[in-house]
């Protein structure tokens, strides 16, 4: 599985539940997550995504702690599983 499959799975289940994920770039800040997932009432996460098994690099790590410090959450994910396992959290 790559991690383009689970980012396209990620953007279909947030669609089905009427959330919007939009592809986050942000020029001259690398490291930012992959998307931000705005869900119905308001509710906004950040999403690393990954293949199943990698891990944040340093700089991404960084860039989730700014983002925490905020008050954001940032959630990092590398399955099909923990996809349908974010939704479910997030509905509840």
């Amino acid at each position: 599985m790559r991690e383009r499959e689970i980012e396209e799975y990620l953007r279909k289940q947030v669609k089905a539940v009427g959330g919007i994920a939009y592809k986050w770039t942000s020029p001259g800040n690398a490291g930012v997550p992959d998307r931000i997932v705005v869900l119905p009432g308001g509710h906004v996460y950040f999403t690393e995504l990954k293949a199943p098994g990698g891990k944040p690099t340093p700089l991404q790590l960084l860039q989730h702690r700014k983002l925490s410090t905020l008050g954001c959450e940032v959630k990092v994910i590398s399955s099909k599983e923990q996809v349908d396992a974010f939704i479910q959290g997030v509905q509840s």
